[in-house]
């Protein structure tokens, strides 16, 4: 599992337990250093975990965030940070919202993933679409590659 998503996963996780035991601010640190210590040994910085901590109540208008699962409730508000937050370099916004739909896959429920990209992806096109024409590098080189094609198909006519 790549350190990145390990991270996420380890975040989420303890979101998910400072919810459940009452959202005390002052018991996230112990909460995600135990988790850090416990299921990524080998993760020598977990800053990443920290900084994807945020509290956001506000995630999807219809649904009183109270009523999300806590599974549910914790992975939107990790993939709501990387949206708004997120270094767009390191982690492009469509990225954020996959990598949020497949921990809705492993820790949801049966409805998890669609409602989490439901949600993410209402947010995502309510911030204009960040990168939405970004494309990597292999797809510009083959766009490239296409109009030169037809370029040279358009001149043999």
């Amino acid at each position: 599992m790549a350190n990145r998503h390990l991270q996420r996963s380890i975040a989420m996780q303890s979101l998910f337990e400072w919810d459940f035991k009452g959202k005390k601010d002052e018991m996230i640190g112990e909460i995600i250093d135990r988790n850090v210590h416990e299921f990524a040994p080998g993760v020598s910085e977990a800053s990443f975990v920290e900084k994807l901590y945020p509290i956001i109540e506000k995630c999807a208008p219809e649904w009183p965030l109270e009523q999300v699962t806590v599974v549910d409730r914790n992975i939107l508000r990790l993939g709501i940070f990387e949206l708004m937050y997120g270094n767009y370099d390191e982690v492009p916004p469509k990225v954020a919202i996959n990598e949020a739909i497949e921990l809705a896959k492993t820790f949801g429920g049966e409805s998890s993933a669609r409602f989490v990209n439901g949600v993410l992806g209402t947010i995502y096109r309510e911030l204009g679409e960040p990168m939405k024409d970004d494309v990597s590098k292999n797809h510009k080189k083959e766009e490239k590659e296409k109009d030169t094609e037809t370029e040279i198909v358009s001149e043999a006519k």
